[in-house]
């Protein structure tokens, strides 16, 4: 048995839930590795919605350990209200099965200020942030002054930490007209939420190594997408972290060999929320279409996304950099409808063709995506749970998508539904 390590490898939004929980269901324990409440994971069991943004898929079901990995940025206050929610759901979270990884960084209310004050002050070049603190606290991890988690466990310096990260901020809040913050103001509250918080702290990696000594199988979870990731995705236009499967080891702790076997949950068509290029973009009924079929609109932010066509060159990039063995292929119902369908292969650019998205975000704006055509297969997908089974048509594009990116599909969601998938290749064997 091997370790899964689950990654998007489009811009997010690529209909990870489902997956993550199928796969959650077999693990022993769930790692969350990057990101922060930005995310949305929607999981229905039984006939319950559960909507999950920092807490890992694990958490619903029982008998599983959930780790929020020091990768990921903790709002305390967001980690506190969504415990409570699922609470209310009926879900049992105790130290027991949650564990919070004692050196994980946190968002303060100041990071939002900072967040939203930038976002502001960009007007029409606008990275499209969620406005939750999340790119300020990772410059404040890389700029050594954010307080983590364990630094909740020492009220006395909670002031003198904060007035050394507000030195850098208010100098910033201030060259942006906006208010100055003072520490006072945080201080109170972080010690009103520590007894919270301090009782799920602990070694993310020594529970990993621990899990591993007991031949435990580890699912680790990412949020967003490869093409958000901060080194390799559409910069500027991306998240504040890596998104890439390596991640799953520095933001968890554990040894690089450990990723065990790394599924790309991959969306039938492509689709993006918020600013940034995208080659791709429906514009017409059709991606009308896409996104009113698909349900499109965010599970964190409720923002409508953009959609598109598949696009192989981008989604083969995210396999190389990403190190993907097998695609889940996510939402393939949702062009049911459609008459033909195209397959970007390629871009033009100033008279020269890539294969690949170049990393000038200049170039990025002017691609021009190369297509090819295939019918459509214009008959419901739904029920389908064997690969023998799905039409001529669906069953011809799936195999020229795989290769297009160069890897199989090891996962087929015919519908929204847990059960209509087809497991072609089992990744936890």
């Amino acid at each position: 048995m091997t370790n899964i390590t689950i990654i998007g490898s489009q811009w997010g939004d690529e209909g990870k839930g489902k997956i993550v929980d199928w796969l959650a269901s077999r693990a022993d324990a769930v790692v969350r590795f990057q990101g922060g409440h930005n995310a949305g994971h929607t999981l229905v069991i039984d006939g319950k919605v559960y909507k999950l943004h920092l807490l890992p898929s694990g958490i619903v079901r029982p008998g599983k350990l959930s780790i929020i990995g020091n990768g990921v940025v903790i709002d305390p206050w967001a980690l506190v209200a969504e415990i409570a929610t699922l609470r209310g759901q009926g879900v049992e979270i105790t130290p027991d099965n949650l564990l919070v990884s004692e050196n994980a960084p946190m968002i303060l209310p100041l990071h939002g200020a900072i967040d939203r004050a930038m976002e502001a002050a960009r007007g029409a070049q606008k990275i499209g942030t969620t406005g939750r603190g999340i790119g300020p606290a990772y410059e404040d991890k890389i700029g050594r002054r954010v307080l983590r988690i364990c630094d909740l466990a020492h009220p006395d310096t909670l002031k003198s930490k904060i007035e050394n990260m507000l030195m850098h901020h208010n100098a910033i809040l201030k060259g942006l007209g906006a208010p100055t913050l003072a520490a006072e103001e945080f201080v109170a509250s972080l010690k009103e939420i520590a007894p919270q918080i301090l009782p799920f702290a602990g070694s993310c990696w020594q529970a990993l190594d621990q899990a591993k000594s007991s031949g435990k199988k580890i699912l680790f979870e990412g949020a967003q997408g490869v093409m958000l990731d901060v080194d390799h995705g559409t910069y500027p236009f991306v998240t504040s972290s890596n998104t890439i499967a390596a991640q799953a080891a520095i933001g968890s702790g554990v040894g690089a060999d450990q990723i065990g076997y790394v599924l790309g949950i991959t969306k039938a068509y492509t689709t993006r929320v918020g600013s940034g290029p995208f080659p791709t973009e429906l514009t017409d009924a059709i991606g009308e279409t896409l996104g009113q079929r698909g349900h499109e609109f965010g599970t964190t932010t409720g923002r409508k996304r953009r959609c598109g066509w598949f696009d192989a060159a981008q989604v083969r990039q995210v396999v190389k950099v990403s190190g993907i063995h097998g695609i889940a292929l996510t939402k393939l119902d949702v062009m049911d409808t459609l008459q033909e369908i195209k397959i970007c292969i390629g871009y033009e650019c100033r008279g020269k063709k890539y294969d690949y998205l170049p990393a000038s975000a200049d170039l990025q704006a002017e691609v021009k995506p190369i297509y090819e055509a295939m019918p459509g297969w214009q008959s419901s997908l739904q029920g389908v749970r064997k690969f023998a089974d799905l039409p001529e048509n669906a069953l011809k594009y799936v195999r020229r998508l795989e290769t297009l990116i160069g890897v199989p599909a090891a996962v087929i969601s015919t519908s929204p539904e847990r059960e209509d998938t087809i497991l072609v290749k089992d990744p936890f064997q």
